[in-house]
């Protein structure tokens, strides 16, 4: 039997708060019931995440990838593509502690009569070119892809697998930011989408892995990607509405 639920989560130097985090998901999917598993994904980080990772080494519930790293959009590729082998549903969450658990009850009370839910994060802070770039993804994927989504990279999604598989099998790789992908696919297909706010902190530890001049060379690459992948799949939004 598959699980209910397997959440995706990428690791990247967060020894501070890692431990912390996967606990209180842990604790929150356990609270609910679900037969689910936490894969987290530690994308070859250089400080103490490995090491802070090998207290969760005897419990079931989470399993630890420690891989070479590869950045983010690849590893979380590598992830929903063991999740939807898997399990019924999948959920992608990032490890700095940003979006809390707490708020993930209400997305999966409504999981039926939806393919795709998605978090809008509610009161994040943002420097000038971050809320530039996050303006721009979301006006490139409602142009190229049509309305769903309304906040198309947000990392707190749950994701039905049936409707996931076909859509992960078709992004390349080396994507670096494939979520916006699958925001633009599910949304072109027409599939049923659901939208809720939930709060954003700030993170308290580290620091982001991309900064100034990387961050816009990191941006057009994703638009080139986009792009390539609108023009590849063309004429699959009705494709699978016929099916």
């Amino acid at each position: 039997m598959p699980l209910d639920l397997m959440v995706v989560m990428p690791v990247y130097n967060e020894e501070e708060c890692i431990v912390d985090v996967v606990r209180s998901w842990r604790d929150q999917l356990s609270e609910m019931s679900l037969d689910f598993a936490l894969l987290v994904l530690n994308d070859g980080s250089t400080d103490g995440t490995p090491q802070a990772l090998q207290v969760f080494h005897n419990d079931a519930r989470v399993r630890i990838v420690n891989k070479p790293n590869a950045g983010h959009g690849p590893t979380i590729l590598q992830g929903y593509k063991i999740a939807v082998e898997e399990a019924e549903w999948v959920f992608q969450c990032d490890s700095d502690n940003e979006m809390h658990p707490e708020h993930f009850r209400k997305f999966w009370d409504r999981r039926e009569r939806y393919d795709a839910l998605f978090g809008v994060r509610v009161g994040r802070e943002q420097n000038a070119a971050r809320q530039i770039l996050s303006g721009g993804s979301r006006v490139v994927v409602k142009l190229l892809f049509g309305r769903g989504v309304r906040d198309v990279n947000v990392p707190y999604r749950l994701m039905r697998s049936q409707v996931l598989e076909p859509i992960v099998a078709a992004i390349p790789v080396d994507t670096f930011a494939p979520n916006v992908l699958i925001s633009g696919a599910l949304a072109r297909a027409k599939k049923r989408l659901w939208n809720a706010p939930v709060p954003h902190q700030n993170r308290a530890t580290g620091a982001p892995s991309i900064l100034r001049w990387k961050l816009w060379k990191a941006a057009f690459r994703s638009l080139r990607q986009t792009l390539f992948f609108q023009i590849g799949n063309r004429g699959q939004g009705t494709r699978d509405k016929a099916k």
